[in-house]
């Protein structure tokens, strides 16, 4: 059974910085909880998903527009 996500605000948030608190919010995680990130496109989007993939977890775009993008992300079990 799934908790209630956690969201994580990045806008604005140069890298490497918003890997780094991503990471941070994703260590707090218990294996049943979702995190919602909301960042900024480009570098940033690209910088963190990259990272998410390399660490084995799968995200889901829930949100996306011209400038930010929202998605959620999950452990892979």
């Amino acid at each position: 059974m799934k908790k209630d996500s956690k969201v994580l605000n990045l806008e604005s948030i140069p890298c490497p910085l918003n890997l780094v608190k991503c990471k941070l919010a994703l260590e707090k995680l218990s294996l049943d909880e979702t995190l919602i990130v909301h960042l900024d496109k480009g570098e940033p989007e690209i910088m963190v998903k990259k990272a998410l993939t390399e660490m084995n977890y799968f995200f889901k775009t829930i949100e996306e527009d011209q400038k930010t993008i929202k998605f959620k992300i999950l452990h892979d079990n």
